[in-house]
């Protein structure tokens, strides 16, 4: 089974090295457009070879498009273009109504499989990859009743060898959902960053007094742009839709500190502790 990336970062780093790991793919073919990372993913061992766009659809059983979601739009039509008989598609992009409105009536629409596999971390490039980064997360399909059964089986079978679980929703439906689960997580975590370095300019040591909680709350913040700006972009409507519910919550805990209603506010918190019910 040979495998091409195309975006060798966090995610097709971490598949890469999982994939070769768990002996599903015989081979992981590199394509990267920016050559520092693809040699980096080589000298890392990430990959077995680098080699062009064309060069990796001509030998690959699957290609895994892993770029920003704004390279995904644009690319994903042309390597459908070039593909030839069982060959596989698989973008694991965080966005997918305009990735799947890019190719709805391709004539190869049916060997692409949209999948979004829920896992990742702060950091960025070749060397963010880390092994195991999959084990026991969820990967969403989507719109699989467009894919064609053995294209689906085959991509079933890649992502439980990398020990995830798999749930299965409309395109509408997965950027909904992912906008209240991580795009609006990252947006805060952003937002509370530069707000603490905005202050930080007065108080120099106030970061000498930050712990675990503060670091788990800014975590996010380490985000690349270059990755993020293209999922709010595309995502931006419903992103909005969260953004505004977020900024009434904030709003209501302000008011409650302005009038001294300290018993509503320890409702309230009560209130958002049931998340235990669902995050263990």
């Amino acid at each position: 089974m040979k495998i091409a990336i195309v975006g060798i970062g966090l995610i097709g780093g971490s598949m890469a090295i999982s994939l070769k790991a768990n002996g599903f793919a015989t081979q992981i073919i590199g394509v990267d457009k920016n050559k520092t990372n693809a040699q980096k993913a080589l000298d890392i061992h990430l990959v077995d070879v680098i080699m062009s766009l064309d060069e990796a659809i001509e030998c690959a059983d699957i290609i895994i498009l892993s770029t920003p979601v704004s390279a995904m739009t644009a690319l994903l039509p042309v390597i459908l273009n070039k593909i030839k008989g069982n060959q596989i598609v698989l973008d694991v992009g965080s966005t997918k109504e305009m990735i799947l409105k890019s190719v709805e009536n391709h004539t190869n629409r049916g060997q692409f499989v949209a999948t979004h596999p829920m896992a990742g971390t702060e950091f960025s490039g070749p060397e963010a990859a880390i092994p195991n980064l999959f084990d026991g997360k969820c990967t969403v399909f989507v719109d699989i009743e467009k894919t064609n059964p053995k294209a689906h089986q085959m991509a079933e079978k890649l992502y439980k060898a990398l020990k995830m679980g798999i749930v299965y929703l409309d395109g509408k439906a997965h950027d909904i959902h992912t906008a209240y689960i991580s795009h609006i997580s990252h947006i805060s975590s952003f937002a509370l960053a530069l707000t603490v370095l905005e202050k930080e300019q007065d108080e120099k040591r106030i970061f000498e007094l930050a712990s675990g909680g503060f670091r788990s709350s800014v975590r996010l913040a380490k985000s690349s742009p270059d990755m993020w700006i293209p999922i709010f972009e595309q995502n931006r409507d419903n992103v909005l839709d969260v953004l505004d519910e977020h900024i009434n919550t904030l709003a209501k805990f302000r008011s409650l500190l302005i009038k001294k209603n300290f018993t509503e506010f320890y409702r309230l918190i009560e209130e958002a502790n049931d998340i235990q019910r669902i995050l263990k």
